[in-house]
């Protein structure tokens, strides 16, 4: 870490608080987390509570625990004078026995990390006067409504929400799909996907406190556009700031498993649909499953398990329509979530020993105040909305400007009053396998597994009914409406005393549990993420870099750009182990053979499965698989989860896109080797691009054959008559066929503006057949996959003799040049303007410079 010695190592008084020197926090940081550099300023940077000019005002995780602390005990004290001795006779077993929680008890939950972890929003926000922010972590807004206002009021409300740092969700399978009438100037609508764009540069554009916004974008499998919606992030500059997931039917599931057809339509639940179109269901299911292979993505989102395995969605004012951005609570549109979890790892006596043991009683308990502390924050949240919405009326705006987030807080305020909803979930479940001495993907680790989560599933529902008696039940609480859920159909089977009450006395939240992905609380707690098993034993972590903030570093450039620091990190546990055995060797440690590049992948399914046995919400969770992992074990991997109940799950292929981790091996990088490439099988109807552009004073067009997203082939030449495309036709099909002699012939079809196909036979013999030969050239190295600007690079400095070679080598460059993604860094070239080497991409086709503005279009 650079010091800046020149800063003061002095107190200075801010605002009558103490304020500290950025030395002076780093290194009582460091010694809070026993020397770890990345967790300290990690703290520093996103949670410690900071004047408006960036002075600190807290000087390690130790204050604000305490900050933290006050709040909680504040709730708790307000609702301790309500209790009467009527109302703690209906309390449980333990509610009747149990002490009050006063600050010092709440604090000694938070100390050290060690019990409960309220998660980043909460940590950062709650108590900091200083800062205008929500403590919600998750919220779901209601879907667009399909006119062009609509889509432009979401936009906003995505704005005013990542402002106060919350994630969001949303769904647009309300968006009527692509070349539907619309009643404007435009005739037909560009469809649902083409405004996700739009959504994901809000996403990216605002920032708190060096908080990018967080978004999902889902849509439903029956929509029209759904494939399109799949592979729009294969291209892995599009869509950027957004996650984006497909909500899975069983109707389409039992169709894939069948090898039947599967109706697409729009609205997708109108009997009587406007548009309906039947496809087979195994041809789309390749389609998502070889983008997710591709790229990480779309998500799996198992959408009949979401709403029936719930105990919010069979309420009707309640039914899910997304998820928060890493999946693990759907909602309604207009809720919102908070989260707490959990610490596993220090309910482990004697850890690393042969001694260990895991101690569900104390277990119980603290499960059980959390759920407390999870529904106090309720309260809390409540009280920030309400600051915001005071802020908001007080903003010198006019009311016309304020009214869209002023309602966006309102409904947010209202369902969050009426619902109550909670998410209480766990960290660190891999390294309390560990220190019980279990492989996490044995047969005795999921027997641990289940016991555990049984035990947290009695104990906040029982703290949840025990505060339905003394604070009241949620609203609307209804046993007849609860008994459709699937959820609450395994309580009464596993818990019937938890059942029976609980439809005596209602329950205090509307939904309970969940398991989010707690990389940054982990971090700070030094143990493994959530669910997940260790990631690697030694890594390399980065952390992004907020150009805006001072004394960091970056180191590690992203493709977008963006700028990460980077650490050599040892994970903790493992470090703990060494330490209590005495040993060093990975291979006789419990860890041996457990991280999430080395677990059996069905056990992991398995142990998912388990989980969500107990869990109201859902599971963020990520299947960590091999680089040659093929297409169809990933498809194998979900269908596996279906079956298993999973709501959802991610596969991550390695090396698939840019991660936050990487490994520390110092492998051959190949760079003096040529590596062999296999170019993927053409399918036999291949989509198309047409490019239209004119060479001197000749019309020519190109046809690009596009493989997801990603160009394959390419046909161009002069616009002939044999070749002549009504102006409106930019896209289409290429066919591959063979003659009748069995040579290769290649048809063009497209759609007319009454929706009906029509081919254009002989492609092939279209064009010039020395343009034609050359095109065989450049498709052969499209396919194998060199980058779209060495492509362009190389063509452009191709040498012919004759004009009208030269005249076509520049059409195709011009046609490839418009399909390179904006922001591609340019090959090997410095700006001419300021000399920046790396400061040259292109956007729309055209060289522009990012950092003087200079442009050429070519």
């Amino acid at each position: 870490m650079i010091q800046d010695k020149s800063i003061t190592q002095k107190k200075v008084e801010s605002n009558g608080q103490s304020s500290y020197s950025y030395q002076e926090v780093l290194e009582a940081s460091k010694a809070y987390f026993s020397g770890d550099e990345l967790a300290a300023t990690t703290w520093m940077h996103k949670y410690s509570m900071k004047d408006k000019e960036g002075k600190f005002l807290e000087k390690s995780p130790e204050d604000m625990h305490r900050r933290m602390a006050e709040q909680f005990a504040r709730i708790e004290g307000k609702y301790a004078k309500s209790i009467t001795k009527e109302k703690s006779g209906k309390l449980s077993t333990y509610g009747k026995k149990r002490k009050a929680l006063s600050f010092e008890k709440v604090y000694e939950l938070f100390k050290e990390f060690k019990y409960v972890i309220p998660q980043g929003s909460v940590m950062a926000a709650l108590g900091n006067t200083h800062m205008m922010a929500s403590l919600s972590n998750c919220v779901v807004l209601p879907s667009p409504y399909d006119s062009y206002g609509g889509i432009c009021q979401t936009d906003e409300q995505l704005a005013q929400l990542f402002k106060r740092r919350c994630g969001v969700g949303i769904d647009i399978s309300t968006l009527r799909p692509a070349n539907m009438n619309v009643a404007n100037a435009a005739g037909t609508t560009s469809g649902a996907v083409s405004f996700m764009e739009r959504f994901s540069n809000t996403t990216r554009e605002v920032a708190q406190n060096g908080r990018r916004g967080a978004l999902m974008i889902t849509i439903d499998v029956a929509h029209p556009d759904v494939e399109d919606f799949v592979k729009i992030k294969q291209d892995l500059t599009k869509v950027t700031g957004a996650n984006v997931s497909v909500r899975l039917s069983d109707e389409f599931m039992n169709a894939v498993s069948e090898g039947t057809e599967f109706k697409l339509r729009f609205p997708i639940d109108a009997k009587d649909p406007e548009i309906s179109k039947m496809v087979d269901a195994r041809e789309l299911w390749k389609v998502i499953i070889s983008s997710a292979h591709n790229t990480a993505e779309p998500g799996l989102i198992f959408w009949d398990r979401q709403h029936w395995y719930s105990t919010s969605s069979v309420y009707p004012e309640f039914k899910n329509i997304s998820t928060n951005p890493c999946s693990e609570i759907a909602m309604q549109g207009g809720d919102s979530c908070r989260l707490i979890a959990l610490n596993l790892y220090n309910f482990v006596d004697n850890p690393f020993t042969p001694e260990a043991s895991f101690d569900y009683e104390k277990f119980f308990e603290i499960t059980y105040e959390a759920q407390r502390l999870m529904d106090d924050l309720v309260d809390l949240e409540l009280e920030s909305i309400e600051r915001i919405m005071a802020k908001i009326e007080s903003d010198p705006e006019p009311d016309s400007i304020k009214k869209n987030e002023l309602e966006t807080w309102k409904l947010l305020y209202e369902t969050g009053k009426k619902g109550r909803r909670t998410g209480l979930g766990f960290t660190a479940m891999g390294d309390a396998m560990a220190a019980l001495n279990l492989k996490f993907d044995s047969d005795e680790a999921v027997e641990a597994i289940d016991k555990i989560m049984r035990v947290k599933c009695e104990a906040e529902f029982e703290s949840s009914i025990d505060m339905a008696v003394e604070r009241d039940a949620f609203v609307g609480f209804n046993s007849e409406i609860e008994n459709q859920s699937e959820f609450v159909q395994m309580l009464e089977k596993e818990f019937p005393v938890v059942y029976k009450r609980m439809m005596e006395y209602g329950r205090r939240n509307i939904s309970i549990s969940t398991v989010a992905p707690t990389g940054t609380l982990s971090m700070l707690a030094q143990t493994t993420s959530g669910i997940e098993p260790a990631f690697m034993l030694s890594y390399k972590r980065r952390r992004k870099v907020n150009a805006s903030q001072k004394e960091t570093k970056g180191t590690f450039k992203d493709d977008m750009g963006d700028m990460w620091e980077e650490f050599d990190v040892y994970h903790a546990k493992f470090k703990t182990w060494m330490e209590i055995s005495g040993k060093s060797d990975v291979e006789e440690s419990p860890y041996v053979g457990s991280t999430a590049q080395e677990i059996d992948w069905l056990k992991r399914v398995e142990i998912q499965a388990v989980v969500q046995k107990y869990v109201t919400h859902s599971i963020s969770s990520t299947i960590n698989l091999p680089q040659d992992i093929s297409v169809e074990k990933v498809g194998e991997i979900y269908m596996e989860s279906w079956k298993h109940g999973l709501k959802g799950i991610t596969v991550y292929r390695d090396g698939s896109r840019s991660g936050v981790l990487v490994s520390n091996d110092k492998k051959d990088d190949g760079a003096n080797e040529i590596v062999e490439t296999v170019a993927p099988k053409r399918p036999s109807k291949l989509e198309a691009r047409v490019i239209r552009f004119y060479n001197e004073q000749e019309a020519w067009l190109a046809v690009v054959g596009l493989l997801n997203g990603r160009p394959y082939e390419i046909f161009t030449g002069q616009a002939e008559e044999a070749f002549a495309l009504p102006e409106y036709v930019d896209k289409g099909w290429v066919i591959k066929g063979e003659t009748e002699n069995g040579r290769s012939r290649y048809d063009f079809q497209y759609h007319d503006r009454q929706g009906y196909r029509v081919t254009i036979e002989g492609l092939s013999r279209s064009f010039n057949k020395e343009f034609w030969n050359y095109a065989k050239l450049i498709s052969g190295i499209l396919r194998h996959g060199m980058p779209l600007p060495y492509v362009v690079d190389l063509v452009s400095n191709l040498n012919f003799d004759k004009d009208y070679i030269n005249t076509w080598k520049n059409g195709v460059a011009r046609s490839l040049k418009s399909l390179i993604p904006d922001g591609t860094v340019a090959v090997d070239r410095e700006c001419p303007n300021c000399s920046d080497p790396d400061g040259l991409i292109y956007e729309e086709g055209c060289l522009k410079c990012k950092s003087c503005g200079y442009s050429k279009c070519n």
